[in-house]
Parts: structure tokens; C-alpha cells; sequence
């Protein structure tokens, strides 16, 4: 399928052939595109951004620089900078407003089947002509509805929030603020409603277009007594409310708002501007500022958008869906004709075009820019047959297929894979960043599609980096199928799906790793190195200032990312294994802070303490609640009179005794070590860099330690 890309180094606009959806995901639906609009004011900002230099986009984003200095400290110089040239060079999907038929569905969704017409919204209705979009963000749409008026429908809806927000009654008044496409549809929703609306904005077209459109009165901002004016409209009083839809860095919206709304108004902002608030009209008028966010209730809400779980209505009478819904019974009853805003019409082929005046390359007045797609070829939905297989247990060159090539995977493992290894196949939730990955690293093929991964005759090694949820299923359809998997941790969420990958692993034992790349870092392998044989039993303390964690953090959901614990202290009790000789672990016991406040920082303050079998005791303290001024990891072991401290995978030092301690500096994760590890093993037909029941055991203990929080009990296995 085609679809339009922006380069983040150099904003570049391209329209290019990669894999269209295969699947829908979770509470998902796949639609085949027939018209989308481009959203130029959000748009263009996306694409003067993406052209300023490397030193302008630094300086619009103060926030990113400060996580790239401290990444610098953590990871070095190259490492970071390698990693944000892949950002940059990854392309970005562009477009969140389309319309077209639905063509799969999952099977969570049941208001919306293959074949019904359908308005799309959000992450995943971009310009493509197949989109992959959540059921929350998509709605049905009546023969009546044009797909060229219908793929306005999340520009509507933005407009209606800000309506909603301004809590507009029949017959009150509002001034809008900004004329462009979500200004003449917030006017246009208020004069539905039975509101006198009054536009004003900069450009005389504008103006001119929602005279005839969209408000009972419009005006040039630049017209004198426009104070006035207004007032004379509102019987002296000034409007009930302003709805502010411009794109600025201007504070002159905010100070007009003022000076035109009556006493107790309400001031709504949808759009961007400088939002510097002058005291004293604000307090004299005791005006209401509000902000508008997005498309209505359920935006940014990971449970409602991406699980598809909706608000109950007497709860939360306008979602965003039911906000999307009400724009298309406008748009059916012809009370809002978005044709009257679309000035240009243009095929997909040709989107660049687009681009370039958005930009201020074509000299060419737009406001409205519906792109178009091809009708009538067939789109299918391919089905992969996932057979068992016979894997091989001596050596071999590995041939990979991976799967879930995102940020981590192409900054961390596929630079060394590309050295190491023949890439064969990579899949992608989105067809363009497979399509990237394919052309960055050197894959042959590239795809949507997990199990075409996994199904791939010439594959004989998976690497899975995709969410937690997902890492037992895909793990065990790769085993099943004869192929090696080295699987980014965790490697369960539940038990059941633990005792799931270990029967698949036990019928077909192919090489098998978790990514616990701790343990692969130069200076923990150097740390048990100086400890030397015969092995002694540990007083292991580890300390993680881990830092905050949003709990709306797909990472904290149970049922994706299976919370701190299970998805990233894992790491720590691998650690701690490795460092006990990868001795078996024999009980767990886990405290956390008594307190009555519920959030995740508080949650996710832990204390752990694993004794092993070979009489080795870590304790592991994860902090969430520390200062970010200190480094996040440090280690201590101490056994048979000797104590060796590792500070943030930077720094060992080792004390034998004699006053002053041996200090030996190095750098990484171990990331590049476990990959090269795992590669080395098949090649060789060496047992796996870790013992499946090691990393089975921490599997395990990150589950205890959660019942453990839970009864305040021992755990003992």
C-alpha cells in the first residue's frame, strides 16, 4: 500500500509502498482508506519543526535535552548520539483524520463490521490507504455521508470538545478565535446549536469564508473598534464565552479574549498560543480559562483508547467517540457541509504537493486538503500456518526474523545483530517503520506480521522486542515451530504463561535467552571474575533508583507490561543469580513502604530479599521515590573478606584488605554481550549464555515477590 511519510532529520514528505495492517490489534479495527484530511495547522508545525536545524530543534524542546545529557552520562557519547540519529531517521506516519470501509475487525469489537463505512481518528488513521486504527477512535457512518466530508470527522470533533468545554447554552454567544479548519467547525458546531457566533481572525478570506459558512458575524482582527463591535452585538455585555483556535506564539488572543468576553465568561483554548494571562481583566471579570483537551473524555487513556473499554454514559456523557458519533449526525443532517472548507482535492500519489504549500513552498492559498485513495482493488488480510517444527541442536549460521524493530531494538540489539548474523525478515506492527527497519539494517523482507516471521522457512532464529504481553505467546509459537528465540524480558506475566513457555521448551529445546543483559556487562562479569573459585556464598546488596513511572504508563497496566516487578526488576534478580553462580533461589520475602497514598511511586518503593540454595543472600532495594541526582544502579557484594562495588556500570572497585581498592572503569549494559553471546551459542552448538531454569527461577520470583507484597508473608519454593 502507499503511504505519507515525514523524515524527523530533514522533513522531507514521501509517499512510499510498504506492507499494509495484516491484523487488527486489541479492541481493533482495519480500514481501507478512501479519503483523509490534512490538519495544517498541527501538521505544518510537525513539518517546520522537522526542517529546523539540529540547534533550533534543541532549543523548542529544553525538556528533551536535559534526558539526552543525562542519557550521555549514563550510556556515553555515541551510544546516545547513535541512538537519537535512529530516532531521526526513523519516518514518521503523518495524518489522524480519515475515513473509508472496514475491512477485518478483532474480535472484542461488535459494533462494527467488514463492510460498514467508518470515520477514523487518532494514532493509526494516517494517510495511508490501509489503516490500522482502535475501535474508540472509529465510527459508523450512514450511506448519506460523503468519505470526503466524513474524514473531517476528528477535526470535528476536536471543535465539539471545545464547544462542550465553553458549556454553551441556546441563544448565548461565543467569539471564536483562529478561522482556520477547526475554527470554522467549532463556529459552525455552536451555530447548530443554536448559539450567535461571531469569528474573527487574521486573514480577510478566512473571515469572508465564515460569513458565508460558518457564524452569524465574522471579522478582520485588524478592524478598528472591534471591541466595540462585538459589544454592540452582545447588547453591551460582551459574549458568554471565547473559544480560542489560533496558532501563535502571540498573547494577543488571550489579552483580546479578555477585553471581549462579559463578566464570568468562560475562555476555552483548543489551539496554541502564548498563554500569558493578564491578572486584572481576568480577576475584575472573574473570567473561567479552560483548556480543551484533544477530542473529548478517553483521549491519552491508554484503557479506554487501546482496550477499548468505554465510560459508563451516565458517568461521562461525551467521550470522544460519542463526540465523533455527534459530528457524523451533524454531518448526515447536512446542519455542518465540510466541502464548503476543502479547497484542494488531491490523489495519494501526488500528497507532496500538499506538503509544499502547507509549507509556504507553493504559493498557493488552502485551507481545507482532503487526500484521496484508489477504489475498487481488493485488500486481503493474509493468514500465516503456523506448523511444528524440528529445530536443529548443533551449530548453524543464524539466519533471524525479528520481531517488534522499535527504538530499543534498533538503538540496542540489531547494530550488533547486522555484524553478526544474516537478517532475514522483520515485522512491525506499522508497515513503514518495518519497511524502515528492512532498509536501515539490511533485512530482505519486511512485514506486518508476526507470524509470517515465525512461519519463514529461511528464519531459523526469532528475536522477539515487543510489548511483555505478547513475549509468552510469541515465544512459544517460535519454539514450537524449530526455531531459536532470544526474547527481550520479561519472559512470563503469569504463571500460567510461564508454565506455558517451559513445556513448549521442553518438547523443543532449541536456544533460548531472555534478555537479562545485566549480567553480560563487562563489569559485572568482572565482578564475579575477582570473587575467583572456589565459589563462596554472597551478601549481595543491589540499589535501583529507578525514578517515577506514570502509572498510566503502558508499563504499569497488569495486563500489558505486568507493572515494575515483573517487567523491569527481573533484571535485578537475574543479577543477583548470576553474581550466586546462578544457585537456584530457595525464598523470597518483599516489603514496601507503609503508607496510606495509593500511587505508583509508593507502589513501586520495594525491598526484596532472596535467599539462594548455595546460602548467597541479595537484597535489592528499588526506589521510585529517590532523587534523580544520583546514578541509578549500584552494586555490592561482599564474601570471604573481600567487597567489590560496581557504580552504574561505569566504574568497579574491588577491595581485597589492602587499603586501596583496585578500580577498573568500562561502560554498557551488556547489551552488545548477551547478542553476541547468543549468536556464538548457535553458531557453536554451546548450551545458552543462561540456563533456562535460571531464568526460569527469576520468572518465578518476580511473581512471588508480588504475592509476597500482597500476603506480607515468605514465600519459600
Amino acid at each position: 500500500m502507499k503511504q505519507l511519510l515525514q523524515s524527523l532529520r530533514s522533513g522531507k514528505i514521501t509517499v512510499r509502498d510498504v506492507e499494509s495492517p495484516q491484523a487488527p490489534k486489541r479492541a481493533g479495527v482495519i480500514v481501507r482508506n478512501y479519503a483523509s484530511v490534512i490538519s495544517a495547522g498541527t501538521e505544518k508545525m510537525s513539518v517546520e519543526l522537522a526542517r529546523a536545524s539540529m540547534i533550533e530543534k534543541a532549543r523548542s524542546r529544553p525538556d528533551d535535552v536535559k534526558k539526552v545529557l543525562a542519557e550521555i552520562k549514563q550510556l556515553g557519547f555515541w551510544a546516545t548520539y547513535r541512538r537519537i540519529m535512529n530516532k531521526l531517521d526513523t519516518p514518521k506516519s503523518m495524518g489522524y483524520s480519515c475515513a473509508g470501509e472496514v475491512i477485518a475487525v478483532s474480535e472484542d469489537v461488535d459494533d462494527l463490521k467488514p463492510g460498514d463505512r467508518a470515520a477514523c481518528g487518532g494514532q493509526g488513521a494516517n494517510h495511508a490507504e490501509v489503516v490500522s486504527v482502535l475501535r474508540n477512535l472509529c465510527v459508523k457512518l450512514p450511506d448519506t455521508v460523503s468519505y470526503e466530508d466524513a474524514c473531517y470527522t476528528t477535526l470535528g470533533a476536536i471543535a465539539m470538545q471545545g464547544v462542550r468545554q465553553a458549556e454553551l447554552r441556546f441563544g448565548e454567544s461565543v467569539a471564536v478565535i483562529g478561522l482556520g479548519l477547526v475554527g470554522q467547525l467549532t463556529c459552525a458546531i455552536a451555530k447548530a446549536a443554536g448559539c450567535q457566533v461571531i469569528g474573527i481572525d487574521l486573514d480577510d478570506e478566512n473571515v469572508k469564508l465564515a460569513n458565508s459558512f460558518s457564524a452569524h458575524f465574522a471579522f478582520s482582527r485588524q478592524v478598528d473598534n472591534l471591541v466595540d463591535k462585538i459589544k454592540s452585538l452582545t447588547s453591551g455585555h460582551g459574549v458568554d464565552a471565547v473559544i480560542i483556535a489560533a496558532a501563535t506564539s502571540s498573547n494577543d488572543p488571550i489579552e483580546f479574549a479578555a477585553a471581549i468576553a462579559r463578566d464570568r465568561a468562560k475562555v476555552v483554548m483548543v489551539g496554541v498560543t502564548k498563554m500569558d494571562i493578564p491578572r486584572e481583566p481576568f480577576y475584575m471579570k472573574e473570567l473561567d480559562f479552560r483548556l480543551s483537551r484533544s477530542y473529548g473524555p478517553g483521549r491519552y487513556d491508554h484503557i479506554y483508547e487501546e482496550k477499548g473499554i468505554d465510560y459508563p454514559i451516565g458517568h461521562v456523557r461525551w467521550t470522544e467517540r460519542r463526540n465523533m458519533q455527534e459530528f457524523v449526525r451533524l454531518l448526515a443532517e447536512k446542519k455542518i457541509e465540510p466541502k464548503h472548507l476543502t479547497t484542494h482535492v488531491i490523489p495519494i500519489t501526488e500528497a507532496e504537493r500538499a506538503y509544499n504549500m502547507i509549507a509556504g513552498e507553493a504559493k498557493e492559498r488552502y485551507l481545507g486538503i482532503v487526500l484521496t485513495y484508489p477504489q475498487g482493488e481488493e485488500v486481503k488480510i493474509k493468514n500465516y500456518e503456523l506448523r511444528e517444527g524440528v529445530g536443529s541442536s548443533g551449530p548453524q549460521m543464524p539466519k533471524i526474523g525479528f520481531i517488534g524493530a522499535g527504538n530499543f531494538a534498533q538503538g540496542f540489539l540489531l547494530p550488533t545483530l547486522k555484524e553478526s548474523a544474516e537478517l532475514i525478515a522483520v515485522a512491525n506492527e506499522s508497515g513503514a517503520s518495518a519497511e524502515d527497519a528492512k532498509a536501515k539494517f539490511g533485512f530482505t523482507q519486511a512485514t506486518t506480521n508476526a507470524d509470517a516471521v515465525i512461519a519463514n522457512a529461511e528464519v531459523n532464529t526469532v528475536f522477539i522486542a515487543t510489548r511483555h504481553n505478547s513475549h509468552a505467546d510469541l515465544i512459544t509459537k517460535a519454539l514450537k515451530a524449530g526455531k531459536h528465540v532470544f526474547c527481550e524480558k520479561p519472559m512470563a506475566l503469569t504463571y500460567e504463561e510461564a508454565t506455558q513457555v517451559a513445556q513448549a521448551y521442553e518438547k523443543h529445546p532449541q536456544q533460548l535467552l531472555i534478555g537479562f543483559n545485566r549480567r553480560f556487562s563487562p563489569l559485572v562479569v568482572k565482578m564475579k571474575e575477582l570473587f575467583g573459585e572456589p565459589h563462596e556464598p554472597k551478601m549481595i546488596f543491589y540499589r535501583v533508583n529507578a525514578g517515577a513511572i506514570p502509572a498510566s504508563n503502558w508499563t504499569q497496566d497488569e495486563e500489558i507490561g505486568g507493572g515494575r516487578i515483573i517487567g523491569e526488576v527481573c533484571h535485578f534478580i537475574d543479577t543477583a543469580a548470576y553474581l550466586a553462580n546462578d544457585s537456584l533461589p530457595k525464598s523470597v520475602v518483599a516489603k514496601r513502604i507503609a503508607t496510606d497514598r495509593a500511587d505508583s511511586v509508593d507502589k513501586d518503593t520495594v525491598s526484596i530479599t532472596v535467599d539462594y540454595e548455595d546460602g548467597t543472600v541479595a537484597t535489592i532495594l528499588y526506589i521510585a521515590n529517590g532523587s534523580k541526582d544520583i546514578p541509578k544502579e549500584e552494586i555490592q557484594v561482599f564474601s570471604s573478606g573481600r567487597t567489590a562495588i560496581m557504580k552504574n556500570f561505569t566504574e568497579l572497585e574491588f577491595y581485597r584488605g589492602t587499603g586501596k581498592p583496585h578500580v577498573v572503569s568500562g561502560q554498557g549494559k551488556g547489551h552488545k554481550e548477551e547478542v553476541l553471546a547468543f549468536i556464538d551459542a548457535i553458531k557453536s552448538g554451546k548450551p545458552s549464555p543462561i540456563p533456562f531454569d535460571s531464568m526460569l527461577a527469576t520468572t518465578v520470583v518476580t511473581f512471588a515477590v508480588l504475592e509476597s507484597l500482597s500476603t506480607g508473608e515468605t514465600i519459600r519454593f
